[in-house]
Parts: structure tokens; sequence; C-alpha cells
């Protein structure tokens, strides 16, 4: 039987470890003070708001402040993904129903860190191609991070036509020039929100990597060209986002330079009138900002996305000043290190409907280009074509931006994500786009569940290792046991994350592809002047 004493004693320690556990899941930001969760030896902070909900008349306005609570705010839950129509076959697909007010993000860290711990910290940026995506997907979680001592923070944009939208009589009343972008806008508002806050989560604000794929991976290209990210973060990893013009275009907010793409301006005006509202004026301004949300979104998503009347990334000469080749060739990017790489399978949509249509696409250097991808001549078409876009789009534009980083004396390291988890082997032939995040998050269970083998979890231990190792160190080889050189024109060497036989640094096996495709941008004529108004 249990005396008295001994359950005074019993209860005793019970309140101690709860009174431990609320001091250590409560955190004092520049807002207010909130409340998170411990599980598992992490603490999550979820649902934080980084800027006011951008409603009503603060539709297509940058990020404006939030309005600070009294109070300690619960963060045990994931806030609305923002507004979408979502993407059935999705690779992350939502945890949350998307709504209009959406801009919050979420902290992972170590259980028991305290402010000064001046841990790493990661931002992570997540794709859907500016029409889908948000930060509450299982395979987006970030607690293996916060395992390895990093403080993780995921935060949302806006997307589709919120996230993108310009119209003349916005550009009327907003002379400062922060138009058009409000996605870029709200990542920016969100690390700098890290920067006021992250050092009470025992993060530090001077050691913050920022990393991305597809429409994120872009993302970071713009925060590494834009001057209104410039202190921001130290280093950056970009996965399967791109780096020359062909992802962001040559749109502009006002201008439609000749045979460029029209500005995104006269698409605003297109959409208005779409909705039956005429004029350019603010009666017609007022109106668009009235509509219902569901109206502004539409059916867009990454399925009807090239439908008439969305603009997507445009150049406004304040947050973007030019397309992400255009920027890193004249110097525009800031000297930082930088992790990027692609799938084995990555995006390689093209329509060529011949050899002879894909191989004359290569002008002079049409027998260098069927020597490095179809040297035997009998290769299948589909698998060829499929091989020269998927080099134009991704593969050959991050060795670009590797080669410009290189080139400036800083640290620069590709990969290529060849790894099929055990499960798919029979029906993809390489590791497709986005194949790669659960790896990187090591959330492998919560993609594969019963399917997973050890192969899975082992690779996904390695790719998250390394990709911790850059964010602590800025040289991914840290505390692992197959080094990752450094790139260099030179060498040429990349770190292939391979099917069978793990990572394995080597020179690069696609080097005459990447060079004849390479031929085609370097002798093609130069992007367009930027007008001097956008």
């Amino acid at each position: 039987m249990i005396s008295g004493k001994k359950l005074a004693l019993a209860a005793l320690a019970a309140l101690s470890v709860s009174l431990l556990h609320a001091q250590t899941s409560t955190v004092t930001i520049d807002s207010g003070k909130l409340r998170g969760v411990t599980a598992d030896n992490i603490e999550s902070f979820k649902g934080v708001p980084f800027a006011a909900p951008p409603v009503g008349e603060l539709r297509w306005r940058a990020p404006q402040p939030v309005k600070p609570w009294s109070g300690i705010r619960s963060a045990s839950a994931y806030s609305a993904d923002c507004m979408q129509v979502p993407f059935p076959s999705d690779a992350a697909p939502l945890g949350t129903t998307p709504a209009e007010d959406c801009l919050y993000l979420n902290v992972w860290r170590p259980a028991g860190t305290h402010p000064g711990d001046k841990l790493p910290v990661m931002f992570w940026i997540y794709g859907g191609g500016f029409v889908n995506g948000g930060s509450s997907p299982a395979v987006y979680d970030g607690s293996k991070f916060a395992a390895k001592g990093v403080v993780f923070v995921s935060a949302n944009y806006r997307v589709g036509r919120f996230g993108f939208f310009a119209f003349p009589e916005l550009t009327r009343e907003n002379p400062d020039g922060m138009l058009g972008n409000y996605a870029f806008m709200d990542q920016i508002a969100a690390l700098k929100w890290v920067q006021r806050n992250i050092a009470a989560f025992g993060g530090d604000a001077s050691n913050v990597t920022v990393f991305g794929e597809s429409a994120g991976g872009f993302s970071v290209h713009m925060l590494l060209t834009s001057p209104l990210a410039q202190g921001l973060f130290v280093r950056a990893i970009v996965e399967s986002g791109g780096g020359r013009g062909n992802l962001g275009g040559q749109r502009f907010v006002s201008t439609t330079l000749p045979g460029g793409p029209a500005s995104a301006e006269s698409i605003g005006v297109e959409f208005a009138r779409s909705m039956g509202i005429q004029g350019t004026g603010k009666a017609a301004l007022e109106a668009l900002r009235e509509l219902p949300a569901e109206k502004v979104r539409g059916t867009l998503n990454m399925a009807t996305m090239a439908q008439p009347g969305y603009a997507g990334p445009m150049i406004d000469g304040r947050v973007v000043l030019a397309d992400p080749q255009t920027a890193y060739l004249s110097g525009g990017s800031w000297p930082v290190p930088v992790l990027i790489g692609t799938n084995s399978l990555d995006i390689g949509i093209g329509f060529q409907p011949s050899k002879r249509a894909l191989f004359d696409s290569f002008g002079p250097f049409r027998q260098q280009a069927m020597q490095a991808y179809d040297p035997t001549g009998n290769a299948p078409l589909a698998a060829v074509r499929y091989a020269v876009n998927m080099d134009r789009f991704m593969v050959e534009p991050a060795r670009f931006v590797a080669t410009v980083y290189a080139s400036k004396g800083q640290p620069a390291y590709i990969y290529r994500f060849g790894y099929v988890a055990q499960s798919m082997r029979k029906q993809w032939p390489g590791a497709p786009h986005a194949t790669e995040i659960p790896y990187v998050f090591d959330t492998v269970a919560a993609k594969y569940g019963k399917d997973l083998a050890p192969q899975d979890e082992a690779m996904a231990r390695a790719m998250l290792n390394y990709w911790v190792a850059f964010a602590k160190t800025g040289d991914p080889s840290t505390g692992n046991p197959v080094a990752w050189p450094r790139f260099t024109p030179e060498t040429n060497m990349v770190m292939d994350f391979t099917p069978d036989n793990g990572p394995v640094a080597e020179t690069d096996p696609w080097k005459a592809r990447l060079d004849v495709t390479a031929a085609i941008v370097s002798s093609a004529p130069p992007a367009p002047a930027t007008p001097a108004r956008h």
C-alpha cells in the first residue's frame, strides 16, 4: 500500500514535470507569447502569424505587421495553407483546408532549447508551381531536422492570383514599387520575422540557410538575387529549381516587350473583365478586392496553370530585378555557399515530333547533341526527348548556377538524386521530380508507409545528414563518411545519390550532354533589356 507521503511526493514530481513542460514550450516573440507542443524530445510551434491576414483591403498588398495579442496563443496545430485548388496527384498533399488568411509559419526545435543557444536555422520554401503547395504536408515535418540540432522553420506564401497579380490601379496606389510578386514578398517577410524572433527559440539569426524545391527552389534563386533579401540568410540550397530564364521568363508588370509575354497588368485587366469588372481605376480595384476568394482562385492548380488570366512571377523592379540567368551573369547575386541539384528523372516535358526535329533544335551543335544523347541512333524518341528537355529545364541550369558561384570563389556543391524507393522500382526508371523531398526530411515513413524498406530509411538518414552538415558549417562533407567535393568547372564533381551504392562522389557522367545544352544557351541572343518603367 502506498503511503500518503509517497503519494504527495509523486504528485509533486508530476507537477514539477508539468511546470518544466510549460516552461520549455512557451516562447515570447515580438507579437506575443506562444505555447507549443513537446513530443519525442522535439518542440513544435505551429500556426504562428508572421503577417496580418492578407484579406479585404490587404489583398494584393505587401505583407503588413501582425496585430499583437495578449495572453498565451496556442501554437499546437497548423493554420490554413494558402487559397488554392489542391492537386490530386500532389507529391505533398496538404494537411489543412486552404484559405485566404494564410500567412503563418511553423518552428521545430530540440526540446530544452533556450534563448541564446544559437542553433543553426533552416528555412524551407515549398514547391507547387506557384499555384499549389503549403507548409502542412506530413512530408514537410521538421522534426528530424530539430533532432539533429537545427531550429527548423517553414512558412506559407500566397499562390495563384493571390500571390502574383498586377492591375493598373495597384501600380498607381503603390508608388514604392512593391507590386505583383506578393508570394516573394511573403517569403521575405517570413525571413525578416526569423531575424527578429528566432533567437527566442534558441536559433542563430546570423546562421540561416534557405532551401526550397521546384517553385521553392526558383524562389531561392529570387532570394539570392533580390536586393530586399540581402543579409537574411548565409547559405542556400536549391532542389530542382532551374536557374536560367526558363522558369521565370521575362514578364514585366506594366510593359510588354516586342516578342515577349504580355504584361502582368494586361493579364490582370483580362481577368477583371472575365469577372464582369470594367475599367482600370479605383472602382475596378475595389470590385476585385470584394470578389469572393473562390472567384479569384478559380480553377488554377498544377494541371490548369497555363490558362489565361494568370501571370505568375514577374520582373517588378523592386523585389525581382531580372530573371535568374540575367541576374547571375550581371553579378547581381549574394556571395553565399550554394548546394544545388536535380533528380535523375526530373521535369523533361517536350513535344518535338521526331528525332530530326529534336536535334535540329540544337542548330549548329546538332552533331554534338546526337553524339551526346543518342550515340547509337537506336534510343527511343521518348527517352531522348525527355533527357534533352530535362537537361534544358533543370539539370544544366543547376550546373550553370554552380559554375557562376564557383567562378566567384564561393563554395558550390552539386547533387543528382537517382535513388528510387524499393517499392517503386518497377514503375520508375529514375527518380521523378520532387521524390527527393521525403529523403531530405527523413519523412519516408510518412510517404511510403508499409512499403518502406530499410534501404529507403538508410538513404533518408544520409541525405538529411548532408543537408544538416551544410546548414551547420557550409560544407556538406562535415561528419559524413563519403566526402562531397566542391564543384568547379575543371573537376566537374557531383554527389550522386545512387539507387544501389548510396552516395557516390564522381565526375559528372552527363557532362557531354550538359556541355552541348549550355552551348545553345551561350549562343542565343541576350535577354531583352529591362525597361526603365516596369
